[in-house]
């Protein structure tokens, strides 16, 4: 089952400035455009629209492809095959890095999933790239009691027209996430009436995440929440990491900016999972 909603809510200007910006990060981030629009490019065409040497094109590629994020056929770049093949990823991004992948696609997901979390009262956010857009929106709602173990979310949107709770607990430094036995036993004893979760892969056995560190609360948000919903751009289909979170099974929605792969959607749609599609961003979200 699929659903649209396309009410506009807008976005503080910094997530989109970050992508002007020529780093490493950037520079991936585009090469991930230009394949996602033509399939394939080379390295002499990757240095002449990047305006940098084939030399840290061929660096760049080096790292994307130990990230698992492309393949890397002689002189060039794919994307990886995405069917029935599942991609193991092995090594976490930064958090930069994964905000500016596929930029477009998870203010689409976060606007969506803002649409549908505005309905609730408590909401628990997971750490990630996705859920931390996603709460730039969340943060204008006043009736909200926001619940998130991610001290980058608190810090950002603060101060905000929401509620803002932050788990105590030891912090995981690039991702700013608090986990831990600590963390565990506060929000143990809460019930939310919907929870973001931010994840790394899906395949037909479930949901990954690439930290062990952060598995804790991503699964009691799942446990403990009225409705679960799984934040998921469409590169991390069929991708797995370290870490499986969940089966199908254990999932109300996915909200994505595009269906799934024929025979993924098949087991999606036999797990009862409801499908969100989130639509084109509005001219000024």
């Amino acid at each position: 089952m699929t659903h649209q909603d396309s009410a506009p809510v807008h976005l503080n200007a910094s997530a989109t400035g970050a992508r002007l910006r020529r780093s490493p990060a950037s520079r991936q981030a585009e090469v991930l455009q230009l394949l996602s629009e033509g399939g394939t490019v080379s390295v002499p065409e990757l240095a002449v629209k990047l305006s940098v040497s084939q030399m840290t094109i061929r660096r760049d590629l080096m790292e994307m492809e130990r990230n698992g994020t492309v393949c890397r056929p002689y002189g060039g770049a794919v994307l990886p095959q995405v069917g029935n093949t599942v991609v193991t990823d092995r090594v976490e991004p930064s958090f930069a890095s994964r905000l500016l992948q596929n930029h477009d696609a998870k203010l689409r997901i976060a606007l969506a999933a803002a649409h549908l979390g505005k309905q609730c009262r408590t909401l628990a956010l997971d750490v990630g790239s996705t859920t931390f857009l996603a709460a730039r929106y969340l943060s204008q709602y006043s009736h909200l009691k926001i619940f998130t173990n991610s001290l980058r979310v608190a810090h950002d949107i603060a101060p905000a027209k929401a509620e803002i709770y932050l788990a105590g607990g030891r912090m995981r430094p690039d991702e700013m996430s608090i986990g831990g036995s600590a963390a565990l036993r506060q929000f143990s004893s809460l019930w939310f009436d919907i929870a973001f979760v931010g994840i790394s892969g899906l395949t037909g056995e479930g949901i990954y995440d690439y930290a062990f560190e952060d598995a804790e609360l991503k699964r009691l948000y799942l446990e403990r929440s009225s409705q679960k919903v799984v934040l998921c751009d469409a590169s991390k289909f069929q991708r797995m990491s370290l870490v499986h979170l969940a089966t199908l099974e254990q999932i109300d929605t996915l909200i994505t900016e595009q269906a799934p792969p024929p025979a993924l959607s098949a087991m999606i749609a036999a797990a009862n999972i409801e499908v969100i599609i989130a639509p084109a961003l509005p001219p000024d979200a």
